[in-house]
Parts: C-alpha cells; sequence; structure tokens
C-alpha cells in the first residue's frame, strides 16, 4: 500500500508521520484527539511528570476503546435478537399463508 508523510502536531510539537493513502484525515484527526486529551490531562497537577501523563492519557483512551467495544457488542446482540424476531415472523406469516391457499 502507498503511503504518505503527513505532519502531525501533538501538544505543540510537530512529527512527521508515514501515513497510508486515503488514511490522513484519520489520522490528523486521532493526533488532534491525542494533543487535546494530554493538553488536558497536562494540567492536572496530581501529574507530576510527562511521562505520567502520556501513561493516563493512554490508559484513559483505551479505556474509552475497551467501553465502546462492549457498547458495540451489546448494539450488536441486540440487533441479532430483533434480525431473530423478524425471521422467525416473516416465517410465521409464510406459513400461515400457505396453510390458507393449501
Amino acid at each position: 500500500m502507498s503511503q504518505r508523510t503527513v505532519e502531525i502536531n501533538i501538544v505543540d510539537r510537530k512529527l512527521k508521520i508515514a501515513c497510508p493513502i486515503g488514511q490522513e484525515t484519520a489520522l490528523l484527526s486521532a493526533a488532534q484527539e491525542l494533543s487535546d486529551r494530554l493538553s488536558k490531562a497536562s494540567v492536572n497537577k496530581a501529574i507530576s511528570s510527562p511521562e505520567q501523563t502520556l501513561l493516563m492519557t493512554a490508559l484513559n483512551l483505551a479505556n474509552d476503546l475497551l467501553k465502546t467495544q462492549q457498547q458495540l457488542k451489546i448494539e450488536q446482540q441486540g440487533n441479532q435478537q430483533k434480525i431473530t424476531l423478524l425471521q422467525s415472523t416473516i416465517e410465521q406469516a409464510i406459513s400461515h399463508t400457505k396453510k390458507k391457499t393449501a
């Protein structure tokens, strides 16, 4: 896959990163999200070092990802139940129609 170098800005630090063509917008959005979260975390005086700030931000991002994945799984299960119910209802309607015409 072809790559392109994209310049991102995270907490006023410019970095050049190789990025698959077509994914530039996603990379820039991710960099902005990370920069915003790092800026917010660095305001917290309880976090004493840049390493702690990075670690806490990474843990918060991982936690958000896990919660989103869990929510998606719950929604998928709910959708599957609805599909199963619809299939059953359709099959019953078809069966009922066949009995009437027989």
